[in-house]
């Protein structure tokens, strides 16, 4: 197994006591979680339990009120540090519609200043490996079907060679193949050394690649089958900072 040069022994993510307020409701209430390099956490729960709200905190998109942490070694309140180092599968694509699916690609691959130092072919295989070449890599993104942006996002995702991937709902508008791209994909990133944080409502096919669940309620964590295993941060929503 290759390692990625951001593995390490430390956490990729290390919350303590996090609250998030979105419109002035606590959206987490104290969250406590550990991931170390290489795990694939699922995040479960009902609408409203927080798994977006973690996975948002993670990307760097949304301040903390209360509590502390770090991820990737940046403390939570580094957000533009942490956005350029993070990539984030969300429902909204981020995509520019009038840029070409290519052009898309090596501008988000610029703003998070990781064409510095990418493989001439980086942008190139991600696209192939995404299924988007040809014709269609020149198409705008607004022209795409809904799969299409989905997979468009992909190869943003894949161009930045992210240490720390955060997944929500990855397999929605997916048809069954491109499920099952989504998951190779998972599996190859965590193989050459990338975290995994996914939130999923298909349950079957997440847990089948999860290494670890964390179940979140009332914007806590309630249970985590890795508790012990990521250490004390992560004891079943009580644990202490």
């Amino acid at each position: 197994m290759t390692t990625s040069p951001y593995a390490s022994t430390d956490a990729v993510v290390h919350l303590r006591g996090v609250v998030a307020v979105l419109g002035g409701f606590p959206a987490l209430t104290g969250v406590d979680l550990r991931v170390g390099p290489g795990e694939v956490v699922l995040l479960r729960g009902a609408n409203g339990a927080g798994k977006t709200t973690v996975l948002k905190v993670c990307a760097g998109l949304l301040r903390v009120h209360q509590g502390s942490g770090q991820v990737l070694g940046f403390d939570l309140g580094e957000r533009r540090r942490i956005r350029r180092r993070v990539a984030m599968l969300g429902h909204a694509t981020g995509l520019y519609d009038d840029l070409s699916v290519a052009q898309n690609v090596a501008f988000w691959t610029a703003a998070a200043h990781r064409d510095r130092d990418m493989p001439g072919d980086a942008l190139s295989t991600a696209l192939e490996r995404v299924g988007l070449t040809g014709r269609l890599s020149d198409t705008a993104v607004g022209r795409l079907s809904a799969g299409q942006r989905r997979r468009a996002s992909l190869a943003v995702m894949l161009a930045r060679r992210s240490p720390l991937w955060l997944l929500d709902e990855p397999h929605a508008t997916f048809d069954a193949s491109a499920r099952d791209l989504i998951d190779a994909l998972v599996g190859e990133a965590v193989a050459s050394g990338v975290t995994v944080m996914l939130a999923s409502h298909d349950d079957d096919r997440a847990q089948s690649i999860a290494s670890r669940v964390v179940d979140l309620a009332g914007g806590a964590v309630v249970s985590d089958t890795g508790a012990e295993a990521a250490g004390p941060a992560t004891a079943s929503g009580s644990a202490t900072p």
